[in-house]
């Protein structure tokens, strides 16, 4: 093939592949869910979705840091498992607070961020961290708080979030 082909067959399909890619990354962010807040969960509570969440982790070997927040983001309960990397304590608390305020698990953030387009606007979202591993716990159909988790994978971290969030239904 001569350059001359080869420039204009590279230039069409940069062409097509752009031209595609507003079609694709139409799709905009879900309105939140309508699960109204309730009461805050209070300590003991917070220490039931903990231990849950712990007990996971400890199941499958995994070193994490687990916060509870309450319908504010406000952190009610915190535990860090030894030998969990100390920068997952921070991380813990962000996951649960994004859950918390915006009604969702904080995997829902992450999906969005990668799948381009619109999502790439959640990066500027403040309070919303698009990671996985935070999970609201909601009881009795109302939001009480929220569990984050941070040590592991993504998937990891979401696991053991979702055993806490459990722990309290």
């Amino acid at each position: 093939m001569s350059l001359g082909r080869l420039r204009s067959a590279f230039i069409s399909a940069a062409l097509v592949a752009v031209s595609a890619t507003p079609v694709l990354a139409q799709s905009s962010f879900a309105p939140p869910p309508l699960v109204p807040y309730g009461l805050s969960i209070d300590v003991d509570n917070a220490k039931t979705a903990a231990a849950a969440a712990v007990a996971e982790a400890k199941k499958n070997n995994w070193r994490m840091a687990v916060a509870v927040v309450d319908t504010g983001g406000y952190l009610v309960y915190f535990e860090k498992m030894a030998d969990t990397q100390t920068g997952s304590v921070d991380l813990a608390i962000e996951k649960a607070r994004t859950s918390a305020l915006f009604r969702r698990p904080s995997k829902l953030f992450q999906d969005a961020v990668a799948g381009g387009g619109e999502g790439i606007r959640l990066l500027r979202l403040t309070g919303a961290i698009p990671i996985d591993g935070g999970v609201p716990i909601i009881v009795d159909g109302k939001l009480i708080g929220a569990v984050g988790i941070s040590g592991g994978s993504g998937d990891q971290d979401g696991t053991v979030a979702k055993a806490g969030a459990s722990a309290l239904k």
